[in-house]
């Protein structure tokens, strides 16, 4: 990589950045915009936002995702709400306010100008949301409705019960099919992006696979933005869908785009526990239910009884008793630190003993079962389904796992990567969580960035850019389509012994227990080496069976994990180095007395971004420079 990493950040006073930095982008006619082919890869939130933003704009848009409808998408997953500076309940709210909980949330490790940003066109989201129809929960009087969520002390969070994630969704989804049906958006469905193509070191195109019949398919662009979501599952067990990989990211990290603070991994704290070795993924039940519910465990290491016979006086409310001023709605880091140290201790519950309880019983009874069930009647159906547990009789049962990530490749201001055209939105990009992400803040970015961010970003690049008319007949797309096909050609070789899902799951356990809640530096080099050999056992004794010429999903998955072994590995690398704890990066030689987390800002106010150098050389760390001119750096606390 040339040059400084440099984030193009506006100069001046936050409040008027984005307003200024408006001003000075550059611009594309309307009736130039029809002569630009923009690709967007994936159809969550910040894919399908910006993809129907787009098209909406004039460009002509190809848009593709893995699953066999837009509405699939992950996105569907988040539950509990999106976070908005609207101050409806009149409780003290303000876009300053939501500014300072997600730099503060995130351990100030984030940019200040993106977040400041994200936190001032967050009322813009709502306006758009409510337009589009989404069925946002209201109050009896008609304004829309707001909760809390981990991290705040003000209600911002709107929400649609359980389901918000997929309401809004449904919102852009039909944004976007009004542009497939104007012809303006081209939809392509069940195809899995395999890689990159550069043209003149510009981002000008991709490889992909038809996922149906097998068939590998070149698209020629002016820009391609990539809206592929995040890499939790590369640790096997996750709250992500099996499909979600991190394929399309890793392919453009060896192409050249920086990936930046891979370690920052979010442990989501209020999920179904695992049950057995068979299963694939793990259930989110939604940070909203600790509105209502409380989180305890017994007192007494090893307690058999079962909740409703164990007394009051002898069950420990652990966050409450810890985080006084935040209770059960501190952020999701520390809640899911708390529930490994209790259970560390001995005093986890349920079969496993690496669960505690999550109780309404205190809310069904100063609310009544009316109005819970209106609150999170979904969510406690979907548990009893998963468990056959009635929580209305009965606490839920939950223990951390893999949820978000963090980190991701690296952008500046604009949502550009080092990779000239090459832009990245939403959970795919590192920008604007830092070590921890709020609640009810990941619905918010993916729409900011589709439908707010990048309909200015990228015309400033397409009118300030000379690019030659490319077609998928150039040399470029030639060469890229070759390598993919020896890399699916050297995966569909493999006839050993061991399933895919045997190295994935033993890869998982390895970060799980390296990079997961924990991390010291004795482990991490232990499992740098240990990810290594097992990326060499794969390579000669992965059985990959069928054929590349028709629907194959046992080649789908090999292709996934090889790029989990290579992530894996970064991930513990930049663990390794990072000799703090900050957010949800907790090495145990970087804590005080208490066991909270020990920041060091004078040599780690840094985001941390590799290089990628070839497959048996070390990657090259870069060091963009956080600063704050706003806010003051202050140790975390929530109590």
């Amino acid at each position: 990589m040339n040059g400084k990493l440099d984030a193009h950040a506006p100069s001046g006073p936050l409040e008027t950045q984005w307003d200024r930095h408006k001003g000075d982008l550059k611009l594309v006619s309307p009736a130039n915009k029809r002569k630009y082919t923009i690709l967007v890869v994936g159809t969550g939130l910040a894919g399908a936002s910006a993809a129907a933003a787009l098209a909406e704009l004039g460009y002509n848009v190809l848009n593709l995702c893995i699953q066999d409808s837009p509405r699939r998408a992950h996105s569907v997953a988040a539950q509990g709400g999106i976070n908005a500076a609207k101050n409806y309940p009149n409780d003290g709210d303000s876009v300053y306010r939501l500014f300072y909980d997600t730099i503060k949330g995130g351990d100030f490790r984030a940019r200040e100008s993106n977040v400041y940003r994200l936190a001032q066109l967050s009322v813009n989201i709502i306006d758009q949301c409510v337009a589009q129809g989404v069925p946002f929960a209201r109050e009896y009087g008609g304004m829309l409705a707001n909760r809390s969520f981990g991290g705040a002390q003000v209600s911002r969070t709107f929400y649609a019960r359980g389901q918000t994630g997929q309401q809004l969704l449904l919102g852009a989804y039909g944004s976007l099919m009004r542009q497939v049906d104007a012809g303006r958006v081209q939809l392509l469905p069940r195809r899995e992006m395999l890689d990159l193509v550069l043209v003149d070191g510009r981002a000008r195109g991709i490889i992909c696979r038809n996922l149906i019949n097998g068939q590998l398919e070149r698209y020629a662009a002016d820009a391609v933005l990539l809206c592929t979501g995040g890499y939790s599952t590369v640790y096997f067990l996750s709250t992500n869908a099996v499909n979600c990989n991190a394929t399309a990211i890793w392919r453009c990290y060896k192409h050249g785009a920086l990936f930046a603070n891979p370690c920052f991994t979010q442990i989501h704290p209020t999920c179904i526990p695992l049950v057995g070795e068979q299963q694939s993924k793990l259930t989110l039940m939604s940070e909203s239910l600790r509105n209502d519910g409380r989180v305890w465990v017994p007192k007494k290491a090893g307690d058999p009884r079962a909740p409703e016979q164990t007394p009051e006086v002898e069950r420990d409310y652990f966050l409450e008793r810890m985080y006084p001023a935040f209770g059960n709605l501190v952020p999701r880091d520390i809640a899911s630190r708390a529930a490994k140290r209790v259970t560390d201790e001995g005093r986890g519950v349920g079969p496993t003993k690496l669960a505690v309880y999550l109780d309404f019983a205190d809310a069904l009874k100063r609310l009544g079962v009316d109005v819970i069930r209106e609150r999170y009647g979904n969510l406690f159906q979907m548990y009893e389904e998963i468990t056959g547990e009635n929580p209305y009789q009965v606490p839920m049962r939950i223990f951390p796992a893999p949820h978000y990530t963090m980190g991701g490749l690296w952008v500046d201001y604009n949502l550009m990567s080092t990779i000239p055209g090459l832009h990245v939105l939403g959970e795919a990009n590192f920008s604007d969580h830092g070590a921890n992400r709020l609640g009810a803040s990941a619905l918010m970015q993916g729409l900011c960035d589709g439908y707010f961010v990048i309909p200015y970003t990228l015309g400033h690049y397409l009118a300030g850019t000379a690019l030659a008319k490319v077609s998928t007949d150039h040399a470029a797309f030639g060469e890229a389509e070759a390598q993919v096909r020896q890399r699916l050609k050297r995966l569909l070789s493999g006839r050993g012994k061991k399933t895919v899902r045997d190295f994935h799951w033993e890869l998982g356990r390895i970060l799980w227990d390296s990079v997961g809640m924990s991390r010291h530096a004795a482990g991490l080099r232990g499992a740098i080496d240990t990810i290594r050999a097992l990326r060499l056992e794969f390579w000669d004794n992965v059985c990959v069976t069928g054929s590349g010429d028709d629907f194959n999903k046992n080649l789908e998955m090999a292709g996934r994990v090889a790029d989990c072994f290579e992530l894996g590995e970064l991930m513990c690398r930049d663990a390794l180095q990072r000799e703090e704890s900050c957010g949800c990066h907790f090495r145990e030689e970087h804590r005080t007395a208490e066991g909270e987390l020990r920041r060091d800002d004078e040599h780690f106010a840094f985001v941390g971004a590799w290089e990628y150098m070839g497959d048996d050389a070390e990657p090259v760390l870069h060091r963009e420079p956080l600063h704050f001119e706003t806010v003051h750096l202050a140790t975390r606390s929530y109590k």
